[in-house]
């Protein structure tokens, strides 16, 4: 059982505040954030730089906790989540295996502010302790110029990347859902299985699932490139609870 509320700041031992850091480095993909008694505060202020600036296309940036870390020496492919082929290690991570589940139930439970240059997501990943554990399960994800008052387009599913065993399938479906409110997005994981839900209500039942622990992703991204993108404007993603029961 693990029961997470921020009551303590972020725990080193669990929580990594920096997005897939082997690519560049844990300062270089450090997030902006902060605790309070709402919980963990995940922002984008102005000044915050790109994220693998001179390497990922389209320019994004990025405020994540990860509640896992690894990776292999520097030069190595051995990485977590690559975002094209090839890429090598610029830092090589340490190891913590903070929340690492495998069947049972993940929650998250937060509300976001969002202009129409952001998005925010939870969604598991696999180790990459192997290549082909690469598979990830997403709870929610959020454009922001999906969002109008109490709507929103919702994204979930399963997406393979370079796991065999595995049929992408993740969609993007309209929903009665104001993301400025806190609700709880939730995946049950059992053998060849996955059922999400919002609020306790399932959403989706996915007829297979990765059969390795995973690890928790949290972020709030801003796109600078997006024809809306308001420079001025700060999305913020808190979290108020992490829950997982196997």
């Amino acid at each position: 059982m693990f029961d997470e509320r921020f009551t303590e700041g972020l725990d080193p031992s669990v929580w990594t505040p920096a997005y897939l850091p082997a690519w560049s480095s844990r300062a270089a993909a450090a997030a902006t954030w902060r605790v309070d008694d709402d919980g963990l505060h995940l922002s984008i202020p102005p000044d915050q730089p790109l994220w693998c600036p001179d390497d990922h296309d389209p320019p994004l940036r990025v405020s994540a906790v990860q509640s896992a870390n690894r990776s292999g020496p520097v030069g190595s492919t051995e990485g977590q989540q690559p975002f094209r082929a090839g890429q090598t290690v610029r830092e090589e991570q340490p190891t913590v295996l903070g929340l690492t589940p495998g069947d049972g139930t993940v929650e998250v439970e937060c509300r976001a502010r969002l202009g129409p240059s952001a998005m925010f997501s939870a969604w598991m990943i696999g180790l990459e302790d192997a290549p082909d554990r690469c598979g990830e399960i997403c709870l929610v994800e959020v454009f922001g110029d999906t969002v109008a008052g109490a709507h929103a387009a919702v994204g979930s599913g399963i997406k393979a990347f370079r796991d065999p065993h595995l049929v992408e399938d993740f969609v993007v479906e309209p929903r009665d859902l104001d993301v400025t409110g806190w609700h709880t997005y939730a995946a049950h994981r059992r053998p060849g299985s996955v059922d999400l839900a919002i609020d306790g209500v399932t959403t989706r039942n996915l007829r297979q699932a990765p059969d390795y622990p995973m690890q928790l992703m949290i972020a709030v991204f801003d796109f600078p490139d997006h024809s809306a993108h308001d420079p001025s404007d700060v999305p913020e993603l808190v979290v108020r609870r992490v829950r997982y029961h196997p």
